[in-house]
């Protein structure tokens, strides 16, 4: 009894397990862990988010550039979270603190796309988190430029 008692729990542990995570199908570009949830995320998947482009000089690249991506704004209307703050990590473990109030209208984007282009890791990509600098001068701060992970590819929700 007891052995069938251990093995159902088991059984029932798995299957909680497995219906919390969202699997892409496509190679995997970000996944996020909100609550017991992880929802993986491919270009795919990031696209059905909805996209923006924001054309923008940044202080590590020359000229204006454009980038294509997911606004923060986006990610959290979807994951339903209007406080605390996203845990942006890097594909190297660096972690940046970015609060939910930079997810708004004319905010934060999860950029994939530089000039049309997909960034390569050397190139600060797959993913990098670019605010729209030049259009409010609120976002030319060291504390925003701290925000601006590049090599993204995890975030987790945080209360």
């Amino acid at each position: 009894m007891t052995k069938a008692y251990q093995l159902l729990a088991k059984t029932f542990l798995s299957f909680s397990l497995l219906t919390s995570i969202a699997h892409a199908e496509g190679e995997v570009l970000l996944t996020v862990t909100h609550g017991e949830s992880v929802i993986e995320y491919d270009q795919d998947g990031l696209d059905r988010l909805g996209t923006v482009t924001v054309e923008t000089s940044t202080i590590w690249t020359d000229g204006v550039s454009s980038f294509t991506g997911v606004p923060l704004r986006n990610l959290a209307e979807t994951l339903e979270v209007t406080e605390g703050v996203f845990l942006a990590s890097a594909i190297n473990d660096y972690t940046v603190e970015i609060p939910m109030s930079d997810a708004v209208e004319g905010g934060a984007v999860i950029a994939f796309l530089k000039d049309g282009e997909p960034m390569s890791v050397r190139d600060k990509g797959p993913l990098w988190v670019v605010y729209p600098y030049d259009d409010n001068p609120d976002y030319q701060s060291e504390v925003t430029y701290s925000r601006s992970i590049w090599q993204l590819d995890r975030i987790e929700t945080s209360e």
